[in-house]
Order: structure tokens, then C-alpha cells, then sequence
């Protein structure tokens, strides 16, 4: 059964699943359902339309469900979907949807979102990523599975960053980011692929090398980077992270990040 501290509050109509954990002056709206074995640890607020899956663990004073900041937000029953195994640290924020946006903010299984991060409405964000300190996301980002981003930095709004991307510490995200990128810089450039993350992934050598030789052509060939990325298309075959890559490119609107000495 759920253990609820008698100095939380708990809403006539939340859903609080079996073996869950309600800590000390918790804070649960009406239209929550937390899954089993979930720990609240303490002061967590949870209201809005906010579904919660099974084993999240979330520390004080964390927000989830909040209104949308977005002045168009007329308290329509918009969502929050959490998925399992999250862990959200002391101060995370999450809010949900907006009419306009689709009406639905959704986080993956098994995230990891540390102290003051923040996942603004609309945003789809995948599974088993990492938000460092005060990692910030506007309203209707799409990020990957198995994203990094660093300590302070900013996501603009509609920006796209793929699956394995490592964003660096202190970092202003302004442009799409391809799958595998790395990127850094106050107003982020592409530096390259996220080696270490690939490898940690499994990437063989041979494909290691197959996608660097790809890359290298289309980001530092010769000629216009449009004249690039034409020419390389045929590669799309050659391995399933360029067809990933290539993909990711042909659905974008916003400008895409590139190296420096691209632009």
C-alpha cells in the first residue's frame, strides 16, 4: 500500500499507486496520478493534469504540472506526462501543455534531471536523458533519447536537438543539433560528434570511422554547405547513423547548428 505523511495534502481524486511514498508537506492536486513505488521524498507539488510513471523518485520543492509560461494559457486541462524511473532533483519545474502547442508536455522513461533544470510546456523530451544544474528548455523543444545538456545552458524555443547529443556547460542553443552532435559556446557551435557517447553505445571503430568521414565531408568539404549535404545523400545507406543524420536535416525549420568556420 502507499505511505502517506499526515502532513501532506493529497486532493480528493489523485491517483496515488501501490508502494508509492508521499513525504512530508507534499502537495497533490486532484487530477495527479502517480504510479507505484514512487518516492516524493518531501515539499514536492504536483497539480495540473499530471501523470507520473511507476519508480520516479523527486526531491523537495520540484514542480510539476505548473501553468504553462506562455501568456496565450487560459487554464485550459492541458497535460504533464512523466514516464518511469525518473529521477528529478530539488527545484526541477516541469509544465504543461498549451492549446496551441498540442496540449501535451511528455518526458521520457528513466531521466535524470538535476537541481533548478526545467522542461517548459509543449516540450517533448525522450528517454534516459541527463539535465544538469539549471538546464533550461523553452516551450516546444524536441530532444532525444540519450541527450546530455549541461549545467546552465538554455534551449530556445522549437529548437530540435537529436538523439546522443552532448550539450556543453553554459551554453545559449539557438539552432537544431543533429544526431550525435557535440555542441558548446555561448551561442553554440557544432564542435563535432559525441564520441564517447557512441562508444559507449557500441559504435565499432569501423563505424566510428564510416560516420567521421561523413561528417567531415558535410561539415568541412569544399563548396557551399547546401552543395554538401546534396552530394552526400547517396551515403545515407552506408550506415544507419548517417541515414539518422540525413533524416534529421530534411524535417528541420530552424537554422541548423554548425561548425564556426561553417557558417
Amino acid at each position: 500500500m502507499s505511505k502517506i505523511d499526515p502532513t501532506a495534502r493529497v486532493e480528493d481524486g489523485a491517483v496515488i499507486g501501490e508502494g508509492t511514498e508521499i513525504g512530508p508537506y507534499c502537495m497533490i492536486g486532484p487530477n495527479a496520478v502517480i504510479g507505484t513505488n514512487c518516492k516524493l521524498i518531501g515539499q514536492v507539488t504536483v497539480i495540473g493534469h499530471t501523470s507520473i510513471g511507476d519508480g520516479c523518485v523527486i526531491s523537495p520543492f520540484a514542480v510539476l504540472g505548473g501553468a504553462p509560461q506562455d501568456l496565450s494559457y487560459k487554464g485550459e486541462p492541458t497535460k504533464l506526462e512523466i514516464g518511469s524511473g525518473c529521477t528529478i532533483r530539488e527545484g526541477a519545474t516541469m509544465n504543461v501543455g498549451t492549446i496551441k502547442g498540442g496540449g501535451l508536455t511528455r518526458v521520457g522513461n528513466d531521466g535524470y534531471f538535476m537541481n533548478n533544470s526545467h522542461v517548459g510546456h509543449d516540450c517533448m523530451v525522450g528517454n534516459n536523458v541527463i539535465f544538469a544544474t539549471s538546464a533550461t528548455l523553452g516551450g516546444h523543444c524536441e530532444i532525444g533519447d540519450a541527450v546530455y545538456i549541461g549545467g546552465l545552458s538554455a534551449v530556445h524555443q522549437f529548437t530540435r536537438i537529436g538523439p546522443q547529443v552532448m550539450v556543453g556547460g553554459l551554453s545559449g542553443v539557438r539552432d537544431d543539433v543533429i544526431p550525435f552532435g557535440l555542441i558548446n559556446g555561448q551561442y553554440a557551435v557544432l564542435e563535432g560528434l559525441n564520441i564517447i557517447g557512441m562508444k559507449r553505445r557500441k559504435f565499432t571503430k569501423q563505424r566510428l570511422a564510416t560516420v567521421r568521414a561523413f561528417y567531415q565531408r558535410l561539415f568541412h568539404g569544399p563548396g557551399m554547405f547546401a552543395e554538401r549535404l546534396e552530394a552526400v545523400q547517396s551515403l545515407a545507406g552506408a550506415d544507419p547513423a548517417i541515414a539518422e543524420i540525413l533524416g534529421f536535416i530534411g524535417k528541420g525549420k530552424r537554422p541548423l547548428c554548425l561548425p564556426a568556420i561553417a557558417k
